[in-house]
């Protein structure tokens, strides 16, 4: 590979941006950090013999000094050199010379050096320099000084405390390593270096492992951490990081099992103990010490109050609770009003939901903040949730008032009156506080025009039509924040006793501040009621808004007001939005709801948001509060009379996820027929140009796009919903979704029973076959697998039969029941063939490979997986092309291919990642796994082992139990056998618990003493 241009040239720094490109594309560079190679531009140069490249490799580390003709035969033979050793030198140079741009080797002093400082600049080195410590910019063109600029910077942001950006820088510089430092290069000189560089190389990896551990990485860290310690078992601090990232991983075992390894090596091998930092770590483990998990940022302290005089803000509520971040950003920018340098006006605008603490929030700000505004702070209500907002004209002449100014001298117009309002604020400071404001055109005339002074508006509408205002859209409390203010509310002897009710309450509340103070204030005034009581009330939905009411307090009454302000079109777009029961929804899917071009919609949805009755939780996807939800659903079903219409929308929404998830599933599976066979939509979905996109809207949209389906059970939509899930079967493997996926699944089978559908029914079951696999449980997925095939027969549904029969053959297969499983994929494959579906029939091949590899039939498997993996390739397939590989690698496997079998595994390992699979991820690295322990290579045996563990998502506990039982025979290979000792009995733990006799028994004499030995 010594024709291979290394990385060096396209990490390119700040000076590199400055070059020309012609003048770049001519440049030298070196590498150093791996085979000593050189390139002008892309082209690469002869460096010559092995002792010519340590010569070129002992001037590079230099760095433009000079290195003496004696220095240099020292580098290359050491004590022994040959007799012509300096004629050689001559020698190796003038090739050098030759090689190299002119100028760039040098004669000095007697010795040679190597300048480039002068190569970006057009201009070539000059062989007088003098002196013998000349220096040269080597960082544009030697790989070394890039990875030292990179490893030095990282330092700096790490000491910024820019973690981030310091791991990405030493990602970076650890990325120019391309394999052994100076390989085949001779000499002492060499070996030196080798030894110095690979040093700082373990020293970089050691500092970007401990800031993978301090930004929350341990599980990652294990598998990379376990393949070093096995390189470098001597090296204290990667035992020490492997400990840390196994205790933060919750493998408080393992952690302690590495320091008895460790000790056991140490003693045996260098007759010492292990130094007092991994001591300490083992004590502070065994103790749970609580330092050990990541820190926290501490918070920042509210500014303290000095009341002052005069003063119109109303009381701050005695019990504010949180809101710490607010308070302090807020503050800041108020006292930024004040500040010696000064600023025009200081002016915040805080928007939210009705209910959400606004006004409590800015009084209680402008209370902290009376002491930086001594000349007065002003207050108004303008109403402008109300029918009739505040006239500003009307505000400013009590404002004027206020001021000191005589009722004769305030002028009758707006604008006179706020010009003589400015004047009279001219050089005082006071904070205005425009409580409830309407828009930014009612605001506008009563903001203070001058430094010193500043303004809090408070409104539902996001003021982003107000020049220079620092905008804070206010949210909901924290689950922590609500308890507390409840608490302080109810009592903490009332709380104490129910916690779990009142968290409860304050969730039901949707942790709105209003919300929360209701139901408080109700639960405090009747003191034979307890916090139960309250929760069971408000847990039912349809009460819900009717509960969260108390004298003139009313949860209700609030959001009223900002309904009853929209107009028309935004009304119906509030009420239908309403009816889904997603956590949030994207705009392609609030138009098919509202049957919008999206660009209407998205004028339509900014609007809400504006008004606070619609939050953006992110570009181009919105949600509503809990609260605020109900209330639209319940005037959708107040004003949208009769119900057709909303029938219409949750239609429209199903099709359009339908029609979506059908062009994602079939852009994965080119070829495969499900999407013929599922029920037709009416309204259209999206359309992809690349499966990543497509990938990205199915993992973007699971949550919402599962509360659909589960929306459309005991409706005339229900079919509909069936095949949606079915489509969207990737959410099974992708770790985030499986439960809810399952959760889904299960109440599609009681609504399609209930509604004697058999051919729902069929499909229902068969979604659910899917996730029982997938975590291992396998008697309820051949239960369920059976019932579909029945119903599925019945119901005469082809597509379900072929698909039913392959997971109850698979059920047979995890059951190592191969000859059973074997006529069932048999029978699979006749199906999809009659149904022309190639894709699926091949899978089936795939698994019926399975079959025969477990009956014995290792020829037969290899070549039935073949035939598979063929049929992949000649259709096009993307996604499945990764099973056909995956199945062949374990026939080759069985047949002892070993080097084949990897192949492979690690073609399906490239297709699964890039398909975000990471079921099948985790399984692939376990079959890796056992191909390195079957070839006798621990060190990677254990490392994929390590990366199936941390995917967290390997198809349940027994098959967890088999990696750790894999896991522990290579470390006991590598001599962590305290540490596969814990593995072992972890695994024995699972295994007993889900009915692994066999795999227990086996797990069992790997624990007795003579196996251990």
């Amino acid at each position: 590979m010594d024709d291979v241009v290394p990385r060096v040239p396209e990490q390119r720094g700040p000076e590199d941006a400055r070059q020309p490109v012609a003048e770049a594309s001519a440049a030298l560079r070196f590498s150093v950090l791996g085979p000593v190679r050189a390139w002008r531009g892309a082209e690469p140069l002869p460096t010559g013999s092995p002792q010519q490249r340590a010569l070129l490799a002992a001037l590079l580390l230099r760095e433009g000094r000079t290195a003496t003709a004696g220095e240099l035969i020292d580098a290359l033979w050491g004590d022994d050199p040959p007799s012509q050793a300096l004629a050689a030198v001559r020698t190796y140079a003038s090739r050098l010379r030759k090689v190299l741009s002119p100028g760039v080797l040098i004669s000095e002093s007697g010795g040679y050096a190597i300048r480039l400082a002068d190569q970006h600049t057009g201009s070539s080195g000059s062989s007088g320099s003098s002196g013998s410590s000349g220096s040269s910019d080597m960082r544009g063109s030697l790989d070394l000084s890039l990875a030292q600029e990179l490893a030095a910077d990282a330092e700096k942001a790490k000491a910024t405390g820019d973690l981030c950006h310091a791991r990405a820088l030493l990602n970076k510089a650890l990325s120019l390593w391309d394999g052994e430092v100076l390989a085949s290069v001779p000499g002492p000189y060499a070996e030196a270096q080798r030894a110095r560089l690979d040093e700082w190389h373990l020293q970089l990896i050691e500092t970007r492992m401990d800031m993978d551990l301090e930004q929350g990485g341990h599980a990652e860290a294990v598998s990379e951490l376990t393949a070093l310690t096995a390189a470098h078992p001597l090296r204290e601090r990667l035992r020490e990081l492997l400990m840390l990232a196994l205790y933060r991983s919750g493998r408080q075992a393992e952690a302690l099992a590495v320091y008895a390894d460790t000790r056991r090596l140490l003693a045996d091998e260098l007759g010492v103990d292990p130094r007092p930092g991994l001591k300490e770590l083992q004590q502070r483990i065994l103790q749970a010490d609580p330092a050990l998990a990541e820190p926290s940022a501490p918070l920042t302290p509210e500014p303290s109050a000095t009341p002052v005089r005069p003063a119109q803000l109303p009381a701050t509520v005695p019990d504010f609770t949180g809101r710490t971040s607010f308070v302090s950003e807020l503050s800041e920018v108020l006292a930024s009003a004040s500040a010696a340098e000064g600023r025009v006006m200081a002016v915040s605008a805080l928007a939210g939901i009705g209910g959400v603490g606004k006004t409590t929030l800015a009084v209680h700000v402008a209370h902290q903040a009376r002491g930086a505004f001594p000349d007065g702070q002003l207050y108004v209500d303008l109403q402008g949730a109300g029918a009739r907002a505040a006239e500003p004209e009307t505000v400013l002449g009590a404002f004027l008032r206020a001021l000191g100014t005589a009722d004769e001298a305030i002028p009758d117009s707006l604008e006179e009156r706020a010009a003589l309002y400015r004047s009279v604020l001219d050089g005082r400071r006071v904070l205005v506080l425009l409580d409830n404001a309407r828009d930014a055109a009612q605001v506008r005339p009563l903001l203070p025009g001058t430094e010193g002074c500043a303004a809090l508006v408070t409104s539902r509408v996001r003021m982003v039509d107000l020049a220079g205002a620092h905008l804070v859209d206010l949210d909901v409390m924290s689950p922590e924040e609500a308890l507390q203010l409840f608490t302080k509310i109810v009592g903490e002897e009332r709380v104490a006793s129910e916690r779990e009710s009142a968290l409860d309450v304050v969730a039901a509340c949707g942790f709105l501040p209003l919300a929360i103070r209701i139901a408080a204030s109700r639960l405090a005034a009747r003191r034979t009621w307890t916090v139960s009581v309250l929760a069971a009330k408000l847990a039912d939905e349809r009460r819900r808004l009717d509960e969260l009411q108390a004298g003139d307090l009313a949860v209700k009454a609030t959001f009223e007001l900002g309904y009853g302000a929209l107009e028309p079109p935004q009304a119906r777009a509030f009420r239908l939005l309403g009816l889904a029961d997603g956590p949030d929804i994207s705009l392609a899917a609030a138009a098919a709801v509202l049957d919008l071009p999206v660009e209407d919609t998205e004028d339509l949805l900014e609007s809400l948001v504006d008004t606070s009755l619609l939050e953006s939780a992110a570009p181009g996807r919105y949600r509503f509060h809990d609260l605020v939800r109900l209330y639209a659903r319940a005037c959708a079903e107040r004003d949208e009379q009769p119900s057709g219409e909303r029938d219409a929308a949750m239609s429209r929404l199903l099709d359009f996820y339908l029609a979506t998830a059908a062009e994602v599933y079939a852009i994965e599976r080119p070829g495969d027929r499900l999407v013929d066979h599922l029920e037709a939509t009416e309204y259209p979905g999206l359309r992809f140009t690349e499966g990543s996109q497509a990938l990205d809207w199915l993992y973007t949209e699971a949550a919402p796009l599962l509360a659909c389906v589960r929306q459309s059970a005991g409706t005339e939509r229900l079919r509909r919903a069936v095949d949606l899930l079915w489509a969207a079967r990737d959410l099974t493997e992708s770790g985030a979704n499986s439960h809810e996926y399952e959760t889904t699944a299960r109440a599609m089978c009681e609504a399609t029973r209930a509604a004697g559908d058999a051919r729902g029914e069929g499909r229902a079951r068969t979604t659910l076959t899917h996730p029982l696999l997938v975590s291992g449980r396998i008697q309820q997925a051949a239960e369920q697998a059976q019932l579909a095939m029945e119903l599925a027969a019945s119901a005469q549904d082809a597509m379900a039969m072929s698909w039913a029969a392959n997971d109850r053959g698979l059920t047979f297969l995890h059951q190592e029941q191969y000859a059973d499983g074997k006529p069932y994929f048999e029978r699979s494959i006749e199906g999809y063939d009659a149904i022309s579906n190639r894709p699926l029939e091949a899978l089936s091949l795939c698994n019926l490979s399975r079959a025969h590899l477990g009956m014995g039939n290792v020829t037969k498997a290899v070549e039935i997986a073949q035939r598979a993996l063929t049929a992949y390739l000649e259709i096009g397939q993307t996604l499945r092309l990764a099973n056909g590989h995956f199945t062949l690698g374990i026939a080759l496997t069985r047949a002892g291919r070993h080097a084949e079998a990897l192949s492979q595994f690690f073609d399906a390992l490239s297709v699964f990642g890039s398909h975000r699979q990471r079921l099948w991820e985790g399984t692939t690295n376990f079959r890796i796994a056992e191909v390195h322990l079957a070839a006798h290579r621990p060190a990677q045996a254990a490392q994929h082992a390590e990366q199936a563990l941390a995917l967290g998502c390997i198809g349940g506990d027994r098959m967890r139990g088999a990696v750790l039982t894999l896991l522990g025979r290579a470390l006991t290979m590598l001599g962590q056998v305290d540490r596969a000792k814990v593995c072992w009995r972890e695994a024995l733990n699972l295994y007993e618990q889900n009915g692994g006799a066999a795999q227990a028994a086996e797990v069992r004499a790997l624990l007795t003493p003579a196996s251990a030995a």
